[in-house]
Parts: C-alpha cells; sequence; structure tokens
C-alpha cells in the first residue's frame, strides 16, 4: 500500500485521513507535517505519522497532498522542490484557484499531478469532488487519486482544467447554496408561526429526504418537482412565486459569478514567483 503524505493537517486533511483509515489503510502508511503542533496532536492519537518538517513527509510518501492554504502554496512547495523532483511523487492539490502550471513551477519542474475540489460534506464522508490529471500522470496514479478522494464521498474526472471552475461553482461552493436555502426556509417558517427547533427540524429533515429521493430516483429532479406539484394546489403557488422571481436565472448567474471569481483567483494566486 502506498505511503500517502500531508503538507497541512487542517479539517479537509483530517476528513481524508479519516475517510482513508476507515477504507482499511494502515495509520502508519499516512502522515501529515503543520507547522502547528496543535493540528498535529488528533493525529498522533490516532496513531499517523507526523511532523512539523514538511520535508521529512515528502521523502516518505508515494502520494503527496496539498492541503495548505492557496494563499501560502508558493512559500510552502519552494522549498520542497528538489526533493520532490528528486522522488516524483503523485502531486495532490486540494487548494482552489491554484493552476497547475504555477504549482509545477514552484516545484521546480514537471510532476505528475491531479487537481481535486473536494467540498465540505466529506467532512461527513459524504463529499463531491472533481478530478484533473495533467499529462504526467499515470493510469495507476489516477486510480490512487481517484480512490483517495472517494474515500470521503463521490469522486468524478474533469478533461480540461478550466473546467474545475464549473465544478467550484458547482458542488465546490455548492453546500454554501444548500445552507442559505435552508437559513431562508427555517427564517420563513418562525415567521409563520413555527418555534426555531420545529423550524428548523422540519428544514433539515426535508433537505435530507430529498437529497436522498432524488439520489435513488430513476427520474430527474424535474421530474420529481413536478410529481409533488399538484395543478392548483399549495407547492403550485410556491413554485410559481420562485419562478416570478426569477429564480432559476438567479442561481445562473451566482454559479456564473462563482466560476468567473475561480479564474480571478487562478491569476491571482499563480503569479507569484
Amino acid at each position: 500500500m502506498k505511503k500517502i503524505g500531508f503538507i497541512g493537517a487542517g479539517n479537509m486533511a483530517s476528513a481524508l485521513a479519516g475517510g482513508l483509515l476507515a477504507r482499511g489503510w494502515q495509520a502508519a502508511d499516512i502522515g501529515l507535517s503543520d507547522a502547528v503542533p496543535a493540528a498535529l496532536e488528533p493525529h498522533q492519537k490516532r496513531g499517523l505519522f507526523t511532523s512539523e518538517d514538511n520535508r521529512i513527509i515528502v521523502e516518505r510518501s508515494d502520494v503527496l497532498v496539498l492541503a495548505v492554504k492557496p494563499q501560502v502554496m508558493a512559500q510552502v512547495l519552494m522549498p520542497l522542490a528538489d526533493l520532490v523532483q528528486a522522488r516524483q511523487p503523485l502531486i495532490i492539490s486540494i487548494a482552489a484557484g491554484i493552476p497547475a502550471a504555477s504549482i509545477e513551477r514552484w516545484l521546480g519542474g514537471p510532476v505528475a499531478l491531479v487537481r481535486a475540489m473536494p467540498n465540505t460534506p466529506a467532512l461527513v464522508q459524504a463529499g463531491a469532488t472533481g478530478l484533473y490529471a495533467n499529462g504526467q500522470v499515470s493510469a495507476e496514479q489516477r486510480a490512487t487519486a481517484e480512490g483517495l478522494l472517494g474515500a470521503v464521498g463521490l469522486a468524478l474526472w474533469v478533461d480540461h482544467e478550466d473546467l474545475i471552475d464549473a465544478v467550484t461553482a458547482v458542488s465546490g461552493s455548492g453546500p454554501a447554496y444548500f445552507f442559505y436555502v435552508m437559513e431562508a426556509m427555517i427564517k420563513a417558517g418562525r415567521e409563520l408561526g413555527l418555534d426555531e427547533s420545529t423550524a428548523r427540524a422540519l428544514t433539515l429533515q426535508t433537505a435530507l429526504g430529498s437529497a436522498q429521493m432524488a439520489m435513488a430516483a430513476d427520474v430527474g429532479p424535474d421530474e420529481l418537482r413536478r410529481r409533488v406539484t399538484s395543478p392548483g394546489g399549495t407547492t403550485e403557488r410556491a413554485v410559481a412565486t420562485f419562478d416570478e422571481a426569477g429564480l432559476r436565472e438567479i442561481f445562473g448567474q451566482a454559479l456564473t459569478a462563482c466560476a468567473a471569481r475561480g479564474k480571478e483567483l487562478a491569476i491571482q494566486l499563480g503569479q507569484t514567483d
């Protein structure tokens, strides 16, 4: 079994490490580094290898997951370039907005690189991740990357790197959209007379049930919506209100703005020499 190392031991690295353990990976084959010792303590308790020195993690890893903030990626990677070029591990970046070309530049040359865009439900092993592999990645390495991200949910490949911005708009940022809708529904329920706990419980269970129903159905969400929308009924009145407000168009504008911001960040964050 390959050794996997994480540069950065924050929430997403913790979720991925936990997913690997749940899938049967040995604790000794998973390593994490972080400049903050307290971030490593929970992993030490689980028996994972930890170090405050990034180079030690690189030296022992066949797969290196970059799990640091995009703003510090350049300063973290450049001191590791010689070691990465010598060892040539598979690099998996889960940092938003950092283009593959910038990562290769900071690492001193070509590397087998997968860009991954996971989302926060990975923290409860219900994530959705988009993956892009550069031309250096072998079929075996693709399978390794898919298995790693698949340990915390769904993992799907896209063929072109610029589609990572679309993944960000749909699933990367997507949980926030659903939380926003939940927030609005809870507020509306309270204004209709429900107490906070009742409005919250009904909203969250409805969201969960609807998602599970959509996942299990052999038809799309459009048909499921039609099936619960009786002509002249209460649901039809609510949906008509959404349509009159242009909700579909608003969602389209929001996701387009999200993808555009991803492209802007790729330019801004990838310029550091």
